[in-house]
């Protein structure tokens, strides 16, 4: 009779406790609630092809460019970091942010220190930073600029990013009938002739078409004396400077950018064409079209800028009569 009434109360024991766990399965605990939240993400594809997974809008950006940083802001954003600057902040709302290197020279201690949810690189130049962001708990999001419609493309990339797709799509509305409007003041037949240089202290590169510089060029209706030049090898968007071709090609204007001191590579720039008797026959030389291009919308992506650069060029290719 005792064994019976164990028995008994055993498999009750048994039965309660199975109710018990088949009920809790079906009480959703805060534990649950922020394991499931977790993982309702969103995807984006960097210009490196790969797959970011992001559980919300990241809140704690570092841009390593100007560009991008300049894109983030007009989308509704803001970084805790920015790159280095001798002057200025190009976005005047992030004058105060940090300056945490480049794309060329990262601190990464400066990074650590920030805590950023993200960072925003350069590609392919920044892949090789892409273990030491991860390692401090970072995600690294490579995007670059060879042409306008890359800018579109970092537009669109960052409206995802930050859940703006709408603004996004307006930016690049904005972009695109701008250029329409260029399309239609420019010449159809006999675009100005230009050579755009690349120039460093004692280095000057001529710009093709597949760099930023020369797609913006050829869109604000000027013609690229250097088009058939073959790329460097290890900047294929720049070729040697040729004097005996441009010479013969004889450009209506010489457009020159830079990264460093404008007034210093303008001067050298002039002193080498003053020390080579054959530039002084070119047109852009005799009517003194030589100029040097602003840093901040040449010498680096200009991000949602790139309509200032375009006008800048079109102004000067097509300059309305007084």
């Amino acid at each position: 009779m005792k064994s019976s009434l164990l028995w008994s109360s055993a498999v009750l024991l048994l039965a309660v406790t199975g109710c018990s766990s088949s009920a809790s399965t079906n009480v959703a605990t805060p534990s649950a609630i922020a394991a499931t939240t977790q993982t309702t993400q969103f995807t984006i594809t960097d210009f490196a092809q790969r797959q970011i997974p992001f559980a919300q809008s990241p809140q704690r950006i570092i841009a390593l460019s100007n560009g991008d940083m300049d894109i983030i802001y007009a989308l509704g954003g803001q970084v805790v970091g920015r790159p280095n600057s001798n002057g200025p902040a190009v976005v005047p709302a992030a004058e105060e942010v940090e300056q945490i290197g480049s794309t060329h020279e990262v601190d990464l201690e400066k990074i650590t220190f920030l805590q950023p949810d993200v960072v925003l690189g350069n590609h392919p130049m920044n892949e090789k930073d892409i273990p030491a962001i991860e390692g401090i708990g970072s995600k690294l999001i490579l995007t670059g600029a060879n042409s306008i419609q890359d800018i579109q493309s970092q537009i669109t990339l960052f409206g995802q990013l930050l859940q703006q797709e709408a603004k996004a799509k307006q930016l690049n509305q904005q972009i695109q009938d701008h250029i329409q409007t260029l399309s239609q003041s420019a010449s159809t037949t006999a675009k100005p002739k230009v050579l755009l240089v690349y120039g460093a202290p004692g280095t000057y590169m001529a710009a093709l078409p597949n760099s930023l510089s020369g797609n913006i060029l050829e869109v604000a209706g000027g013609s690229n004396i250097a088009a058939d030049l073959p790329g460097l090898q290890n900047f294929p968007q720049y070729a040697q400077l040729n004097t005996e071709q441009v010479v013969q090609s004889n450009p209506d204007y010489i457009m020159i950018m830079t990264h460093g001191n404008t007034d210093e590579v303008k001067a050298g720039f002039l002193k080498e064409m003053q020390n080579n008797p054959a530039w002084s026959s070119i047109k852009a030389v005799q009517n003194n079209q030589v100029e040097v291009l602003p840093s901040h919308l040449f010498g680096t992506n200009p991000g949602t800028k790139v309509t200032q650069a375009l006008d800048l060029i079109h102004q000067a290719l097509y300059p309305v009569s007084p």
